[in-house]
């Protein structure tokens, strides 16, 4: 785990950590162990206001776009975590420049939900292509999770 911290002129400080993704599926598990140590390490170290429901949405989130990443982009990915007093933002860059849709809602659909999941804990969502790829942002508030 990559983490760094840095003071943003004046700003709150911004604490962030990356993991770079290959083709191995083994990564997802990784991804969410970092997102975990990451968010109480930001609680516990820099008093972070982290409480354990945006700890497990953020392990979701994670979860979620590292699968896709796996399953759709034939290269390299990169994931980055970033927190600062009031959100996490979790960034996943990818080499696949197919900008995802979410599916019409079909309780009977069996899988292809990550993007339904994530659009309903996240407080923002976006996709933006880029020139390697595309990169896939989620917000979550800090402070709206409850224990």
């Amino acid at each position: 785990m990559d983490v760094t911290s840095e003071a943003d002129g004046g700003a709150a400080s911004l604490l962030e950590a990356s993991l770079a993704l290959d083709s191995d599926g083994s990564r997802i598990a990784q991804a969410r162990h970092l997102a975990s140590v990451f968010l109480t390490t930001a609680r516990e170290n820099h008093g972070i206001p982290v409480v354990t429901a945006t700890v497990e949405i953020v392990q979701l989130i994670v979860s979620e776009l590292v699968t896709n990443a796996r399953k759709y982009a034939p290269g390299p990915a990169l994931l980055r975590l970033r927190v600062t007093d009031v959100a996490v933002r979790v960034e996943l860059c990818d080499s696949n420049p197919v900008v995802p849709a979410a599916r019409p809602h079909d309780p009977e659909r069996i899988g292809q939900h990550g993007l339904e999941i994530v659009r309903a804990l996240a407080q923002t969502l976006t996709v933006e292509q880029t020139p390697l790829g595309k990169r896939i942002t989620a917000d979550i508030t800090l402070t709206t999770a409850t224990t």
